[in-house]
């Protein structure tokens, strides 16, 4: 059964910073890119695909948003990706979620809360 687990959220001022993990297991995770999505709680906003990393974790991809201040890696041995976030603005609030496509499917963590906020 494929899980996946996100931790690493919490509350933090504008320019702070937080390190989000997602342990997966159930699969290879070695041999699947993941991702990082996440659920802005504004009203009218819908998700937001934030970062990708291939499975070699040598190719990261940053949507135009977090570009810079965002940091994807993986730990191939841990089966752990994570997220560094830097310069936080309130924007970044939302709930973030862990992804990987196995099988034509989509699987997804429960989500960690990120708000920023002074």
């Amino acid at each position: 059964e494929v899980q996946l687990v996100e931790s690493g959220g919490g509350m933090v001022q504008p320019g702070g910073s937080l390190r989000l993990s997602c342990a997966a297991s159930g699969f290879t995770f070695s041999g699947y890119d993941m991702s990082w999505v996440r659920h802005p709680q504004a009203p009218g906003k819908g998700p937001e695909w934030v970062s990708a990393i291939n499975t070699g974790g040598d190719s990261l991809y940053y949507a135009d948003s977090v570009k810079g201040r965002f940091t994807i890696s993986r730990d191939n041995a841990k089966n752990t990706v994570v997220l560094q976030m830097n310069s936080l603005k309130p924007e970044d609030t939302a709930v973030y979620y862990c992804n990987v496509r196995y099988f034509h499917e989509s699987y997804w963590g429960q989500g960690t809360q990120v708000t920023v906020s002074s």
